[in-house]
């Protein structure tokens, strides 16, 4: 053991070892008694450890042996569990193996452990054993019977680890500690004997042919001079061209002589192009690896000699810096041919690359090498072993800025002497000078105090003398965090002597004695980001987790167990301090290396305040300016110079660009006038300059590394915002010098860069005294300037062809094609530029991006292209192959520089590799893939290698290939044509003609369309109306001014989305070609621009705008793409200036197209997803099913499952669905594979994909099964069905995505095209040909999962209306195609004669007029006339349109954005009712579902009239219901339906349901309101403490307005309860059915008391309990329903929630409050704001009593439960009892078992009774248990014989528990329908008979509720374990018998069926039915 080393012992001190302590400290102390202890010599450190670790000492604590061997003897065994020895390793490696600790490996000094560990580790082990043994540690390890295992895989080899059976047997291997010396000595050798790894590699390319001898030769005499041997140096030789290949390895030959050998027989390579790159890359992955030999891990230098005679043809960036981080050393040598700055950055160290002339004068620099290898010292970094040569330079002193922050809190008053004598001593050792080291001190508690800055002190004396005398500040909490963001804000500051910009290490020593109270980790990083070295010291008080992540490194943390442990510390943080190194960036500017800031060239802007306030002071402004100009070295590639002046706001004077020659800004200066206005926007020019002025456009030369300053001279405070505009120039890289006067120096000072950089004087005309001080600070800066955003003109275009064996006969059409294409492109080197790579199994450059400057040689390359051949087809190697090799710097590649990578891919095939990882990395790195594919391609991988979907295209051969190419846009001009632009419109229309000119129109390359707008918008053309340049042109040159007013730009912008942007009108926007939009505006808009806007954004149009003064900036900025698309100009006559700067953005623009619907409106936290699967369990699916379930796991697996994170449930389905698990069964992973495991197929058909979709809606994306949709978590429902649905699914599918579900789908061959409809988005949906091929797409399929974004449906508003007066809105669609012609005259005639009977006037009936062909037109608007007469008379005049084909759909959507709107004059948001008339004479050439769909959405009311020509089933799709569809041969006979129409529109009352204003007609009977309008009213009264005085008065107000009332069981109805904390009801709605005995109880009511006031609670009583038919309320008679509540105090509890069930129960709620009551809550509680009534005090109510009882009085309220509306029939049907929907639900769990026959005698004998018959009674019967199962629908049979049969066969199904809940749920949903039969639509009584023997482990309130709410009477027999509940279930108490057993049913039979018969049914039909079939008129 004679060499030094540093031997640390890792000691188990677990409650486990405390027997054998005593002998394994024995062990410690005669192990150290072997060794050589001292200073330089052998050190020595001892940890203990256990859950946690103890140092006993460090590595540097002691020098003697004597001081170690007495701690050792005096340690205490520890104990505690578990054992953590994986922390244990962690600890020593990150604490005790570091220099601050006393660690020698960075001197190469062996560094070794010894771990004795009693037992295994309840941690993992090996993760940080690597890290200690990569880390060049030695690990030794002793075990016992329970460890050794564990210890020996620890070990660096598993014969470095014994085992003892106790550690008490130590002493027996004692002796073998010699072993330890053996070992150490035969595996690491003798550090003294230097041993070395040494690679060569040469340059064998045709290049080197006559100096290879000279480089054989070279390498053989190096060799001669080592030691070659296996155990010393070792040698390789590899030599490289195009690509690299190893002679020998490092472990191929162990003597010298069969090196020499070797090198001796070396031939040269040969070929080309020279791949350094590629070369090192190979060297750093196949020859530094411990299998060819490398020992780096035992840190061992490695050493790289280059020989290299040419420049690279690849980039050698990352690979030179690969080998650097593995701490390879590399010693490049080169030749004259050489690219010397590439051999520097090659080489370890640009002094490392040596160069001679020649290969022959290799011997001149032989010696060089040698003698610099010889040095070479190895570092070992905490990372990973680098060998870091130390070529240091003499510098001069070192300089340091070190910041103390010390905790002054109350919790260190005992320990802050010994923090401030700390202070002292460290200071000591600093060498304190202005220019060397600088001290700041800053004490905090819970806020920060500097005691003095880094430039307060520049002596020692001075700084001690301050410490000596700092006094404990005291004080809490403590706020560690806000400490650290104060020093980085306030100290580390050039202002307060940080020399942080001139790269002097910044130092934070962090003092402190407690946990924070704050977040630290902001702060901490912030400081980090800034460069600053932060060490952290704290005591055992302290959280030493939160010190570790303040501090720079774990290891910078260190702890003392008290502060006055302080000196012992010292040594260590005093080393670390002396040997950090730092490499200090400033915040925010990087130098990426691609410039040398030279300053001689700058952008300088002046920004001068011109607002009134400064008036007196521009001359002087206009001077200061001049001067400053005066001084620039002005010229093209020199200093370049704009001004703008602003005040409110901006104007430019001109840009960098405008001038080249100082004479000429001179001479504008000048001239400069003052602007003068107010107020003063700074904010608003920062921003306007950092967005128009430094942009390339304007000249800004920032790309290029050019520095870019601002000069700021403002007179005022701002009226704005300066602080964000002002951050952003400052991210962007401007320099901001700031000049105020006394009004702005403050605010100027925040501007600027830093406030050394603003300057202030008393009034402008001061200016000139701080000229020469301002202009010497202006040159002297330093600036470190970023690129900002890259502006581009030219491309980097990419072919990649596939050359393999399967496209030889398509590859002349490849060549062809790829020289057409270059043909396009303007090949210059600062234009475009292009390569070529062909590739099969591997790829081949035929020429990289600076290969070629003219189009002339690429396209000759071209023509001479070979067909590679060969196979496999390797696609993605070739595109890893263009990424690493073409789309880098050395190749020619400006991407760096911004310049927009392209790559085409055409490719013949399938990959044989893996695409994915690949074109990710071309994604990522920003590159444009477009793919190209033939039939024989794989179209999915096509479309995932492409950019974007839309990006691949195909055709079927390559011959084929002209037809995909060129770019294509479709560009939108929108011209403001209102009053105020007619003396600029000529000027706007030379503007569209100038850009149109620049424009390559064609049918496949650029669009165009104009639209002019004012008051509301015209198109001029569409995008399809021309496909050459020379008609636009000339369509454009006569466009006349359009005039009108006001100027309406949010109707434009809406229109241009609805209108123009469609495919219809020619857009492209589906097939990805960019939409752009060229918007023109001279003012301010009328209406409202944002949300238009915002809509054109989410389709991916490109929006630029463009204004003049007159424009609102703001407004345009907010309207185009980013603001830095808003332009402007004075006056439409300067458009002209601006052209270029618009075309080159255009020309630039590269646009990522979205599919409209996926944008985030909500901040979905993507961390938590509700995700339902829905499974096709049907007859089609057996043999896929097994192939779903694993698809399921597999989608499962990859979420993150947990209660508040992603919920998962699974429903199969065929004939109908059975939910395996809710959103809230499960919440871990593990139970829900375990369920899906067990997955079993059901089978069953048909397949009802339609009703299963309608069930999750209903059943499981409900918040009681888990969905958390109300809060916003996003809702997914992923789709797997294998066969097409036997019902509709359209509908159900719209209901799921107006929820707001996402739906995934995934299809199969036979299902694939109703799937994509189903699927929120066609996107969204993919496709297998069979399920078992599901693995294919999962990894696709799921990051479509990961990354959509989610868009929430807001619920749309609420309304209530006076509907006494009939008011309607009647729009006229007709049908002007050239179809129609002959019927037209027929058609305006039927108008007329409708518009007769209509009372038109503004507040009654209005009308509009809409005809169709193409496009639509509308003739007038709802508000364009106001009496019959206009209306009439312009019918009358209407012309035939003409045009196709017929655009049904178009025009559907044309009224729905254009006419149903408010400015169009609709009042649809007022419940007026609004009505559409289609008349129709053909078939729609486009989609009319979606638009039909978004009409009735908005409750508009659709008849269609058709004729034979006519598709009845799409006008039938388009009516509001399908009896809406009218139908007439010819339109000639109009006449006929003319009254069956009127009368349907005559009748139309509105009904204002919860989610949206819907207008529903009821085509009533003969409605009864003979008798006295009915009512039932409902008082909630506020008993608590607060309203004891005011009670006598709230019983007065109720008296009175019952006085009002007319009383009576038939008339109004009144139920009064009180509540405080708890409600009670003083008497229900049926207690009482006259006025004297309710005025006698309300007079008798005393004051309940109580408290707090549960209002919440009250409410959901009154719904619960008083609004039910039991307590006498009326509701489902349609008797409007009202509560009216006073409440004295603010609630206790949440209102909403109940609130809203009333109101969904169609309650009217009017809420009367006091002072002390809560406003806002009384308003939310309301049906309506207005229902908010307000007194000062209950004594006032009589002063309210008459406004309440009138709008009690004028409420008619048509008002309906949830989801049932009663419209009635024709005669309001007299449900006539000859047909009933009978079901019956029968218990046949477990517990009926021997009950069952009886309960089956039962329904025979009951069905036996009924008249059944297809239009008579019709019967189902369903037995349920757990759960449900269905023997007979509705609609099965339609004998009573068939019925009997199959009853009598019942079998008793069995099971538990029983789940009535879910039976009554699944009736209403499955049986109830009329798929199955039911005829609740048609009036027809709906009956369910529950059987139930049990109560039921389910909820059975709600479904029961939903059941009755739905019209359907329940009558229910129970047993005495059922009665009760079965009565609750019951329509009514009297609905339901009870028998003791069912064995007893026949006793109650008789009674039963009579009741059955004689109730009076009201049924109401779940949804409108109208103008019954016999044609019945009102």
């Amino acid at each position: 053991w004679n060499k030094e080393k540093d031997v640390v012992f890792l000691v188990d001190g677990s409650d486990g070892t405390r027997n054998g302590f005593p002998a394994m400290r024995d062990f410690v102390q005669r192990v150290v008694g072997k060794l050589n202890v001292g200073g330089d010599k052998d050190r020595v450190s001892v940890v203990q450890y256990g859950r946690d670790q103890e140092v006993h000492f460090y590595l540097n604590t002691y020098t003697t042996k004597e001081d170690i061997l007495g701690t050792v003897r005096s340690l205490r065994h520890r104990g505690g569990r578990p054992l953590n020895t994986g922390a244990a390793l962690q600890y020593v490696r990150d604490n005790v193996f570091t220099a601050s600790s006393g660690s020698r490996s960075q001197e190469g000094v062996p560094q070794m452990l010894i771990l004795l560990s009693g037992g295994r580790s309840s941690d993992n082990v090996d993760i940080p054993a690597s890290a200690l043994k990569e880390s060049g540690v030695l690990i030794f390890g002793i075990g016992t019977r329970n460890s050794s295992r564990e210890v020996q895989r620890i070990a660096t080899d598993p014969s470095f680890s014994q085992s003892v059976s106790e550690f008490t047997d130590l002493p027996s291997i004692q002796d073998n500690v010699n072993i330890f010396s053996v070992l150490f000595l035969k595996l690491l050798v003798d550090q003294s004997i230097a041993r070395k790894d040494v690679v060569f590699l040469l340059d064998g390319s045709d290049g080197t042919r006559n100096g290879f001898p000279a480089m054989r030769d070279f390498v053989q005499r190096v060799v001669e001079k080592l030691t070659v041997e296996e155990n010393r140096d070792r040698v390789s030789v590899v030599q490289y061209s195009r690509e690299p290949e190893a002679h020998f390895y490092l472990n191929t030959y162990t003597t010298k002589e069969d090196v020499v050998d070797t090198v001796r027989g070396l031939r040269h390579k040969g070929g080309r192009p020279l791949n350094t790159g590629a070369a090192l890359q190979y060297v750093r992955d196949n020859v530094f690896i411990a299998s060819s030999g490398s020992r780096r891990l035992e840190g061992v230098p490695q050493i790289l000699i280059l020989l290299n005679g040419g420049r690279s043809f690849d980039n050698v960036d990352t690979p030179a810096s690969a080998l650097k981080e593995l701490g390879v050393l590399v010693f490049g040598i080169g030749t004259r041919s050489s690219d010397s700055r590439e051999l520097q950055k090659i080489s370890y160290d640009p002094s490392y690359a040596l160069s001679v002339s020649e290969f022959t004068d290799l011997p001149n620099v032989q010696q060089q090498l040698l003698s610099a290898m010889s040095t070479v010292i190895v570092q070992v970094t905490t990372m990973t072993p680098t060998v870091i040569p130390t070529i240091l330079v003499e510098s001069q002193a070192p300089r340091r800025d070190v910041v103390f922050l010390l905790d002054g809190s109350d919790g260190t008053r005992s320990g802050f002497p010994a923090m401030r004598d700390f202070v002292q001593r460290v200071v000591e050792t600093l060498g304190v000078d202005e220019n060397k080291d600088r001290v700041a001190v800053v004490q905090y508690s819970r806020d920060p105090a500097a005691q003095f800055y880094l430039n307060t002190y520049t002596t020692k004396g001075e700084i001690l003398n301050t410490v000596r005398g700092l006094r404990h500040k005291g004080g809490r909490p403590l706020n560690t965090g806000a400490a650290l963001q104060y020093v980085r804000d306030n100290v580390f500051t050039a202002s307060s002597g940080s020399r942080r910009f001139e790269g002097v290490p910044q130092l934070l020593i962090l003092l402190s004695g407690g946990r924070s109270f704050d977040n630290v980790d902001t702060p901490a990083s912030a400081l980090k980001e800034l460069g600053v070295l932060i060490f952290g010291i704290g005591t055992r008080s302290s959280d030493s987790k939160e010190l570790q992540r303040i501090s720079h490194d774990p290891s910078y943390a260190l702890s003392v167990s008290d502060f006055t442990d302080l000196p012992n510390i010292q040594q260590q943080l005093l080393s670390s301090v002396e040997a950090v190194v730092i490499d200090v960036t400033p915040e925010s500017t990087t130098d990426l290396g691609m410039f040398d800031h030279d300053t001689s060239r700058k952008d300088v802007v002046f920004l001068v305040d011109g607002s009134d306030g400064t008036r007196n002071g521009f001359p002087a402004m206009r001077d200061f300016v001049q001067r400053v100009v005066g001084k620039l070295n002005v010229g093209g590639d020199k200093d370049r110079v704009s001004v703008v002046q602003y005040g409110r706001d901006q104007e430019v004077h001109f840009y960098l660009n405008t001038y080249t020659t100082k004479e000429d800004i001179l001479g504008t200066v000048r001239s400069l006038r003052h602007r003068g206005g107010r107020p003063l926007n700074t904010g608003a020019a920062l921003q306007y300059v950092r967005d128009n002025v430094f942009t390339a456009s304007s000249g800004s030369r920032s790309q290029e590394g050019v520095p870019q300053m601002l000069i700021l001279l403002s007179g005022g405070r701002s009226s704005d915002n300066v602080d964000i505009p002002a951050s952003a120039l400052k991210e962007s890289g401007v320099l901001i010098f700031g000049i105020g006067t006394r009004n702005s120096s403050r605010e100027v000072q925040r501007i600027a860069t830093d406030p050394s950089f603003s300057q202030s004087v008393s009034e402008f005309t001061d200016l000139p005294s701080i000229q020469e001080q301002f202009f010497s600070s202006l040159i002297t800066v330093q600036v470190e300037a970023t690129p900002i955003t890259p502006t581009v003109i030219g491309k980097n275009g990419l072919f990649l062809l596939d050359g393999s064996d399967g496209t030889r006969n398509g590859f002349p059409a490849m060549r062809d094609f790829v020289q057409r294409v270059v043909e396009k492109l303007t090949v210059e080197e600062n234009r475009d530029r292009v390569s070529v790579v062909q590739y099969s199994r591997e790829s081949e450059a035929h020429f990289y991006l600076n290969t070629y400057t003219t189009k002339e040689d690429v396209v000759d390359t071209v023509r001479g292209l070979r067909h590679k051949g060969g196979r496999p087809l390797n696609t993605g190697a070739a595109l890893q192959y263009v990424r690493d090799n073409v789309f880098i710097a050395s190749s020619g590649s400006r991407r760096l520089e911004g310049v927009p990578q392209i790559l085409i891919l055409l490719n013949g095939g399938r990959s044989f590799d893996n695409v994915d990882t690949p074109a990710s990395a071309l994604k990522e790195l920003g590159v444009l893939v477009f793919g190209i594919g033939t039939r024989s391609s794989d179209s999915r991988e096509l479309q995932k290698i492409s950019y974007d979907p839309s990006y691949a295209l195909s055709v079927s051969e390559f011959t084929d290939l002209p037809n995909s190419q060129a770019p294509r846009r479709d560009v939108v001009f929108l011209l403001d044509g209102s009053d105020g632009t007619r003396s600029g419109f000529p000027a706007m229309r030379d503007f569209v003609q100038r850009v149109v000119e620049t424009l390559s129109v064609d049918e496949n390359k650029d669009r165009v369309a104009v639209v002019q707008y004012s008051r509301d918008p015209a198109a001029q053309f569409y995008l399809n109306t021309y496909t050459t340049k020379g008609e636009i042109l000339n369509t454009v040159r006569g466009l006349r001014h359009k005039g009108g007013r006001p100027l309406n730009t949010g109707a434009a912008l809406q229109y241009v989305r609805d209108n123009v942007f469609t495919a219809s009108s020619g857009s492209r926007r589906f097939e990805g070609v960019p939409q752009l939009l060229i918007l023109l505006s001279g003012g301010r808009s009328f209406d409202n621009v944002d949300t238009p806007a915002s809509a054109l954004k989410e389709l991916g149009v490109l929006i630029f705008g463009i204004g003049t003064r007159s424009s609102d900036s703001k407004e345009l900025q907010r309207i185009s793409h980013d603001p830095s698309y808003a332009l402007s100009v004075s006056d439409f006559t300067d458009l002209p200036n601006i052209q270029q700067q618009l075309l080159s953005s255009v020309e630039a623009v590269v646009i990522d197209v979205t599919p409209e619907s996926t944008t985030d409106l909500v901040d979905h936290d993507t961390s938590r997803r509700d995700v339902v699967f829905l499974v096709d369990g049907s007859d089609g699916t057996r043999n896929g099913f097994p192939a779903m379930r694993d698809f399921v796991q597999r989608v499962v697996g990859k979420l993150n499952v947990g209660g508040d994170k992603d919920r998962v449930s699974v429903v199969q389905y065929g004939r109908d669905q059975e939910v395996h698990f809710y959103l809230n069964t499960y919440t871990t992973k593990e139970d829900i594979l375990g369920t899906v495991r067990s997955l079993r197929h059901r089978g069953g058909r048909p397949l009802n994909t339609g009703a299963a979709l309608q069930y999750v809606r209903d059943n499981v994306f409900t918040a009681s099964s888990g969905s958390r949709s109300q809060e916003g978590v996003p809702q997914m429902l992923i789709l797997l069905s294998g066969g097409r649905s036997s019902d509709n699914v359209d509908i159900p599918a719209s209901a799921l995505k107006e929820s707001g579900v996402l739906i995934f789908g995934i299809g199969t061959r036979n299902s694939s095209r109703e799937v994509q409809r189903i699927a929120t988005d066609p996107s969204f949906s993919q496709s297998v040909s069979e399920f078992t091929d599901l693995p294919s797409i999962q990894e696709q399929f799921f990051s479509s999962l990961i990354t959509v974004q989610v868009e929430a449906t807001p619920i749309t508003p609420t309304v209530i209306v006076d509907q006494s007066i009939a008011r309607k809105d009647v729009v006229f669609l007709l049908d002007g195609s050239d179809g129609t012609r002959n019927g037209f005259p027929a058609m305006r005639d039927f108008v007329q004669r409708v518009v007769e009977k209509l009372t038109v006037e503004e507040n009654r009936d209005r009308v509009s007029v809409v005809q169709y062909s193409r496009e639509p037109e509308a003739h007038f608007y709802l508000n364009t006339y106001t009496t019959k007469e206009d209306v009439v008379d312009t019918v009358r005049g209407l012309r035939h349109k003409g045009g196709r084909p017929l655009n049904t759909g178009a025009a559907l959507q044309y009224v729905r954005d254009n006419v149903f709107i408010a400015s169009s004059g609709s009042r649809r948001l007022e419940g007026v009712p609004q009505i559409l008339i289609l008349l129709n004479g053909g078939r729609s050439f486009d989609n009319v579902d979606t638009p039909a769909s978004a009409l009735k959405e908005l409750g508009v009311l659709v008849f269609g009239i058709g004729t034979r020509s006519s598709d009845s089933r799409e006008l039938q799709k388009i009516s509001y219901d399908p009896s809406y569809a009218l139908s007439v041969s010819e339109f000639t006979d109009l006449p006929n339906v003319q009254q069956q129409l009127l009368s349907a529109m005559s009748t139309v009352i509105v009904q204002v349901t919860t989610m949206t204003p819907t207008v529903i007609p009821t085509i009533l009977g003969k409605k009864n309101m003979s008798q006295a309008p009915r009512r039932d009213v409902v008082f909630l009264l506020d008993g608590s403490d607060g309203t004891r005085s005011g009670f006598p008065a709230m019983r007065d107000f109720v008296q009175r307005v019952v006085e009002t009332l007319g009383v009576d069981e038939n008339k109004d109805r009144v139920a009064v309860v009180q509540y405080s904390r708890d409600p009670a009801a003083q008497f229900y709605l049926n207690t009482y059915t006259t006025k004297g005995e309710i005025l006698n109880t309300v007079r008798g009511l005393r004051h309940k008391g109580g408290r707090p006031l549960n209002t919440g609670a009250a409410l959901q009583y009154v719904r619960d309990n008083v609004f039910t038919a039991s307590s006498g309320s009326r509701r489902f008679e349609g008797v409007p329903q009202l509560l009216i509540l006073l409440s004295g105090g603010r609630s206790f509890d949440n209102v909403d929630t109940p609130a809203s069930a009333l109101k969904e129960l169609g309650v009217l709620i009017f809420g009367i409050g006091t002072r002390s009551s809560d406003s806002k809550e009384l308003q939310r509680i309301s049906h309506d704001p207005s229902y908010a009534l307000s007194v000062s005090d209950f004594t006032d109510l009589p002063n309210i009593q008459q406004q309440l009882l009138s709008s009690v009085e004028a409420v008619v309220i048509d008002v309906t439960p949830e989801s049932t509306t009663d419209l009635g029939m024709c005669h309001h049907f007299d449900h006539d009892t000859s047909r009933k929907d009978v079901v019956f639900l029968v218990d046949g769990s477990d517990g009926t078992r021997n009950g069952f026959p009886a309960m089956r005698d039962f329904v025979q004998r009951v069905v036996g009774k009924l008249n059944v018959g297809g239009d008579k009674d019709r019967v189902s019967v369903v037995q349920y248990g757990r759960d449900q199962e269905v023997h007979f629908y509705l609609n099965t049979y339609t004998t009573k014989e068939d019925i009997l049969g199959t009853v009598r066969s019942l079998r008793h199904r069995g099971g538990r528990p029983l789940n009535t809940g879910a039976a009554l749920q699944y009736v209403r949903d499955n049986v109830y329908t009329a798929s199955s039969g039911s005829r609740s639509q048609e009036g027809v009584p709906q009956m369910l008979i529950l059987l139930s023997g049990g109560r039921s482990s389910d909820n059975v309130d709600i479904p029961a509720s939903a059941l009755k709410e739905s019209g359907v009477l329940i009558f229910g027999i129970g047993t005495r374990n059922s009665s009760r509940e079965v009565q609750r279930i019951a329509t009514d108490p009297s609905f339901s018998q009870s028998v003791s057993e069912f064995t007893d049913l026949p006793s109650i039979q008789e009674q039963f069926f009579s009741s059955l018969i004689t109730v009076q049914v009201e049924a109401t039909p779940i949804t409108p039915t109208v103008i019954g079939k016999n044609g019945c008129v009102i």
